[in-house]
């Protein structure tokens, strides 16, 4: 059946004549070229985005809003430590690094690259004060509660009494008359997490040895990942801490944030590209001309290639609307797969001069028809995985191989008509290293020959195959330089830690319910912080108490103003007259509360607001912006049987492992750690990528039966089959881990393994036009992939690496086609029938 309709076509492409098929070819590529274009200036752009590659998650909403809050509060955000000998020279070199920010923000109109900018708030702690003293009888610190408790109200008169004394206290008569054991500025101290750092002049100050860190926080008004948001940032940047280093030579400059990795990326995928890309065609360009010393296959094989570079981008547009800088480098192997079929042209060309270029390309067409189509379902396979990254790789490379594949079949039958100088020396290099091949195989089919063959592989791959490793660790896709790590390092060091990808999301039916749980949870991330587990951590709980918290500190300060204030008035020697005031202000608090809503509208909440999740957008304080009852809320929620969120950062993590099993048995508490997840993803799809290459040599074998015989088809699979196997064993032995990208190389492995296959299955007289092409098309996709495997990004690495010895693999084994075609050719018991 294959046969039969792989007849009918190239009895049509006979018919045809080689201009109308020129003719379309450049109607196919104008249109593809006006589409791209058209693509470009709707909005189409090349990404940098290293999230945009990695694969999707499957998580209930809740989770997926929390990690979509932590990406964009996180993802943006620029630090600059300004390290000087002394406070007062880091606190100027902040002001002006701050000052030149600000003025290319008003110099583009309020669209400057870098907004928010910021280092410490002066007025933070007393906007904190006006809010939480109204509810002042609602807070209590847990030493005050413990003494209330237990009625010790001698121990509060001492600290009070000691306050008043103390010349750098709170106290003033104000206070005094309204809260006489000064227990308000404690509570107010506690909602001041433990830090290292500190604040003058209203610049952020950390101590670096001798020296003195001070710290600038801007955030991009657009992402990082932008190209072009990248450089206006950088050059705000740049400008900025020029100033500061003409008037202040000796600062030191420690940078941190996405803007600084995603640069690197960009940098180190743009010098790829152009490096392994020219390299790729330089070499490609020099094989030709080795080969056939004729200008016309050199301008030939250029167009094959921008033909299929031009469909390859246009269909990645088309499908995604964007181009990833990861998926040109990959991209850049394209040019050595899709070379081939101008190769398997001219080599068939050589060996018979007299034929014609629309002959030629008729004789070739069923097995370059059944290669292409073979490769292009190797790279469909890639793109099954839900993994954004490797489905352009897919379509770039799958749309990259239809250009050149449309290219050869109706540019070529017009466009090479003209004659090839004599070619006989590879010819006859190929032959000879044929014969020298059949010699050896012809030992190898005695059965002594045979058992050392067998043995030799089997012991190879046993030994290798059992020294493999696994490392799907997401984070191997992309590793920044130490230029950009150990700056940042040691900012988090300054920072206590920063705050790390992993998170705490705290959820419960209503928000009090979630009150209640962060409060639970915070005592369990203190003890955490003793045990050297968590540097430090960011929660909502110590700035928004539940009502059953607040209720109990009321309970408890009714101790004070209902049956102790006599004493507490005498003992601190206060006017006993405050004694009605003070009671009345007590009852009058009894139903105000401190809620999300209200706390979500000072300047300290709206920046902590990323942390709270409301049931959803229309329920949120945020986005209400108005002092809505908590219960309502609650009662909302509750009615709607949706979850409430809260979101717990967690910075300077040391022991992940022992922060999992702290919460592994709390279901309303779940630690995200996407990066864990995601390589989580990427080793059950490592595992069902192999799966699926099994499946592929399967139905391989049953689609080449059709064609070949069964024994015939089983030695055509057996080579890649064998080449991929021989790889993951050579990978065990030099100790590379196995990884989704080794198993997603495979199965580029088996596709273009088997086009070598086909053609020497399909080859007559004895095969040496097969050979040359085959020898160049192997040298062109290992100048590609082999180059690959020098890349700075591991995964790329990993990638080219096994791509190179599968394809070096399958170069050895392919030849041996020809030698077992002929063994079952001559023996009729080995023979079987055609379908």
């Amino acid at each position: 059946m294959a046969s039969n309709f792989a007849a009918r076509a190239n009895q049509a492409l006979m018919q045809s004549s080689p201009k109308w098929r020129l003719v379309v070819w450049l109607l196919l590529m104008l249109s593809a070229s006006l589409w791209t274009l058209q693509l470009w200036q709707n909005g189409a752009r090349v990404q940098s985005d290293i999230l945009a590659m990695l694969p999707h998650l499957q998580q209930d909403k809740l989770t997926e809003r929390a990690l979509n809050q932590v990406e964009a509060t996180l993802a943006d955000q620029v630090y600059i430590a300004l390290v000087a000998k002394d406070e007062t020279t880091a606190i100027a070199a902040a002001k002006l690094l701050m000052q030149k920010l600000e003025d290319d923000l008003v110099a583009r109109g309020m669209q400057g690259a870098l907004t928010d900018i910021r280092s410490a708030d002066m007025q933070l702690g007393e906007a904190l004060g006006q809010f939480y003293f109204p509810h002042r009888f609602k807070l209590l610190t847990a030493p005050q509660a413990e003494a209330l408790a237990s009625q010790n109200i001698e121990s509060l008169l001492e600290a009070a009494t000691a306050q008043l004394y103390n010349a750098f206290s709170y106290a003033n008569s104000n206070l005094l008359a309204q809260d006489p054991l000064l227990l308000f500025p404690a509570n107010l101290l506690a909602l001041a997490p433990s830090s290292k750092v500190r604040a003058s002049q209203g610049i952020l100050l950390a101590n670096q040895g001798d020296n003195v860190a001070a710290v600038v926080m801007a955030k991009g008004r657009e992402s990082a990942f932008n190209p072009n948001a990248q450089l206006a940032q950088m050059t705000a940047l740049t400008q900025g801490l020029d100033a500061v280093k003409q008037s202040y030579p000796d600062i030191n400059v420690l940078k941190a944030g996405a803007l600084f990795h995603a640069i690197a990326a960009t940098q180190t995928a743009k010098s790829e590209i152009s490096i392994l890309g020219l390299a790729s065609l330089l070499g490609v360009i020099a094989l030709v001309w080795l080969a056939f010393r004729s200008v016309m296959p050199l301008l030939l094989a250029i167009v094959t290639i921008s033909s299929g570079l031009l469909l390859a981008v246009t269909f990645t547009l088309s499908v995604f609307g964007e181009l990833h800088l990861l998926t040109l480098v990959f991209g850049t192997s394209l040019i050595g797969i899709a070379i081939d079929y101008s190769f398997h042209f001219y080599c068939e060309r050589l060996s018979d001069s007299e034929c014609s270029a629309k002959a030629t390309v008729a004789y070739i067409f069923p097995t370059v028809t059944l290669a292409f189509i073979t490769s292009a379902l190797a790279y469909v396979g890639i793109g099954l995985a839900p993994f954004p990254g490797m489905q352009q790789v897919a379509i770039f490379c799958a749309a990259g191989l239809l250009g050149a594949y449309l290219t050869l079949i109706l540019a070529y039958p017009l466009l090479a008509g003209s004659r090839l100088p004599e070619g006989s020396r590879p010819l006859a290099l190929a032959g000879t290293y044929l014969a020298n091949l059949t010699k050896l195989s012809n030992k190898l089919t005695t059965p002594l020959g045979m058992g050392l063959f067998a043995l030799v592989i089997v012991v190879w791959c046993l030994v290798g195959v059992t020294k493999l490793t696994v490392d799907d660790d997401i984070r191997h896709l992309q590793q920044s330089p130490a230029s950009v790590t150990e700056p940042e390092n040691q900012l988090r060091q300054l920072l206590s830690g920063g705050t790390d990808n992993q998170f705490l999301l705290v959820r419960a039916p209503n928000e009090e319910a979630l009150l209640q749980q962060l409060e639970r949870v915070s005592p369990m991330l203190d003890t955490a912080i003793t045990n050297q587990e968590l540097g430090n951590y960011v929660s909502l709980s110590r700035y928004l108490p539940s009502h059953q918290r607040q209720d109990t500190a009321y309970r408890l300060q009714g101790e004070i103003y209902q049956t102790q204030l006599d004493t507490v008035l005498a003992s601190l020697g206060l006017d006993e007259n405050l004694k009605p005031e003070l009671k009345a202000a007590y009852l009058a608090a009894k139903t105000e509360y401190i809620t999300p809503a209200a706390f979500f509208t000072l300047e300290a909440g709206k920046q902590l607001a990323p942390l709270w999740l409301a049931p959803n957008e229309a329920n949120s304080p945020v986005s209400k912006g108005a002092l809505n009852d908590d219960r309502a809320s609650a009662e909302h929620g509750a009615e709607h049987g949706a979850d409430q969120g809260a979101i717990v950062l967690l910075g300077g993590i040391q022991q992940i492992d022992a922060l999992k099993a702290r919460f592994a048995h709390d279901e309303s508490v779940q630690l995200i750690d996407k990066v864990a997840d995601i390589s989580a993803v990427m080793g059950h799809y490592r595992l069902l990528t192999l799966k699926l290459l099994a499946l592929a040599l399967g139905i391989a074998l049953l689609l080449f039966s059709l064609n070949f015989g069964f024994k015939k088809a089983a030695v055509v699979v057996a080579v890649p089959a064998l080449a991929a196997l021989l790889t993951l064993a050579t990978l065990g032995l030099t100790g590379s881990p196995l990884s989704l990208f080794h198993a997603l190389a495979l199965i580029l492995v088996f596709g273009i393994g088997i086009d070598y296959s086909l053609f020497f299955a399909s080859a007559q007289n004895h095969g040496k036009a097969v050979m040359m092409a085959v020898f160049m098309s192997a040298c062109s996709t290992l100048l590609a992939f082999g180059l690959l495997a020098f890349s700075q990004t591991q995964a790329i690495h990993y990638f080219g690496l096994t791509l190179s010895l599968g394809i070096g693999f399958t170069f050895l084994l392919s030849p041996l086609i020809l030698t077992t075609t002929q063994a079952l050719t001559n023996n009729p018991l080995l023979t079987t029938k055609k379908s």
